[in-house]
């Protein structure tokens, strides 16, 4: 069944799945996940909508299946790379090497909150920090491991230590081995994000912070008080990506206005 709207899909590719979003204008109408190596649900999802035009984003390539999806499409799809322009000045010194979610996330919170400085937090597989001024350069950012990279990266770099699942007690200080590894990698993310942001703070006294990822922290409340947590910072960024490269295209169409 079709919905009668004129939509554009967002096709984010994850390190672990991938986000097909529809985008109404500005904002997303529905979210589904599926595979990253198939994009087996690509099909049914695009035929929920009347979609005009689509972007995708991928950090680990797109597979010959993947492909054969994107193919099948009957409407043009972006593909964001490193040389597509974007809505912000790229100030990152290897932007070739820069992960488009990273940077489709800065274009994301910038679209939200123009002209003010930004730290955009994404916990999810990897931990990544984000800084783009209220001029609109972006300066770059830093990579952390994740949640549950730090949590296997216990068991499989030692010789004794299990496993442990994130979800759990996490008391300030463990009372056994599994309530130690799992508030040293829960607690240790929290006062490594709640550093970055007293540290950007003192360069940037009216730093908003953004917060995005499957990776939940629970943050005191004066913490809280200054982040905007939303999950939709990716696709937001890629979908304004989109709409500026349409406007770029339309721009090349007009013709010049003559002065006679």
């Amino acid at each position: 069944m079709h919905y009668l709207c004129t939509v554009k899909l967002i096709i984010d590719i994850g390190n672990t799945v991938a986000k097909l979003v529809a985008f109404d204008g500005n904002e997303p109408v529905e979210e589904v996940k599926t595979s990253g190596d198939t994009l087996e649900g690509l099909a049914p999802f695009a035929d929920k909508y009347i979609f005009e035009r689509g972007i995708v984003c991928t950090v680990r390539g797109i597979t010959p299946a993947a492909q054969r999806q994107l193919d099948a499409l009957s409407f043009p799809v972006l593909r964001f790379t490193s040389a597509t322009p974007v809505p912000i000045t790229n100030r990152y010194r290897t932007p070739q090497t820069l992960g488009a979610d990273r940077l489709a996330a800065v274009v994301g919170a910038s679209t939200l909150e123009p002209n003010k400085d930004l730290l955009i937090i994404d916990a999810g597989t990897c931990i990544t920090y984000e800084v783009i001024d209220a001029q609109g350069n972006y300066w770059g950012g830093n990579i952390a491991p994740g949640m549950h990279m730090r949590l296997r990266a216990l068991h499989e770099y030692t010789a004794k230590l299990p496993c442990v699942d994130a979800e759990g007690p996490v008391p300030g200080m463990g009372y056994d081995t599994e309530t130690a590894i799992r508030s040293g990698v829960l607690r240790g993310m929290k006062y490594e994000i709640e550093g970055y942001i007293r540290s950007m703070r003192r360069k940037y006294p009216d730093l908003v912070i953004f917060l995005t990822g499957g990776d939940k922290i629970n943050f005191d409340v004066r913490i809280k008080n200054i982040i905007l947590d939303d999950k939709y910072i990716v696709p937001r960024g890629l979908n304004r990506i989109l709409d500026y490269n349409m406007e770029l295209e339309v721009e090349k169409l007009e013709p010049a206005v003559s002065t006679f």
